[in-house]
């Protein structure tokens, strides 16, 4: 139980240490590493706890998006791209370090689980011990928390709006439709009568 425990707590502090250094790094390529492993360490949390349904949706769930949230950024700063390619082995250290970090944690975390079968065990019943975690968060969603479930799916559609919409650039040469213009339109202006004499062409 003391390894369980100083896994927790070694966990813990590089998952605070690294939200830290998610506001404090002036690059925001450092600041989307520390956010991954702030990430990784939260789901070592989780699966410590007994939750490994949530320790595996957050690592596939945020770690994958925020390989878009960093395109995102890229994008809305207007990063050279060429300059980031020159810059590789400036970044090198930071993201062997995050990536050996990472490493070490995970063999703690599994070592853990090997050394102590009873921590293992937890991992894949809920606390009520009739069901897993997977089965009984669906069952809480679904039934007593699905109006909140509903509405947090609302509003991510409403932000993924408005992400859309703020990167949205207008170009004059790009051709759109205007419903009001086509409503609005008379026959002369869309249609044309000519009188072509026989056995000649227009």
């Amino acid at each position: 139980m003391i390894l369980a425990q100083l896994v927790f707590y070694l966990l813990a502090f590089v998952t605070v240490a690294a939200a830290v250094m998610v506001i404090a790094a002036r690059n925001p390529v450092h600041s989307v590493l520390f956010l991954i492993l702030a990430f990784f360490n939260s789901a070592g949390l989780f699966i410590l706890l007994g939750a490994e349904f949530l320790g595996m949706l957050l690592v596939v769930v945020y770690v994958g998006a925020v390989a878009v949230l960093f395109l995102f950024v890229v994008m809305m700063l207007d990063i050279n791209f060429v300059q980031l390619r020159e810059g590789f082995l400036h970044y090198l250290p930071v993201g062997a370090l995050v990536g050996l970090i990472l490493l070490v944690e995970l063999g703690l975390v599994f070592g853990s689980m090997a050394l102590e079968p009873a921590l293992g065990a937890a991992a894949g019943v809920a606390a009520d011990g009739g069901a897993t975690n997977t089965e009984a968060i669906g069952r809480l969603l679904y039934t007593d928390y699905f109006y909140l479930f509903q509405a947090a799916g609302i509003v991510l559609l409403v932000a993924m709006i408005g992400a859309m919409t703020l990167t949205m650039r207008h170009r004059p040469d790009a051709k759109r439709q205007d419903i009001g213009r086509q409503v609005r339109r008379r026959r002369s202006e869309t249609l044309e009568v000519r009188k072509v004499p026989p056995r000649t062409g227009i």
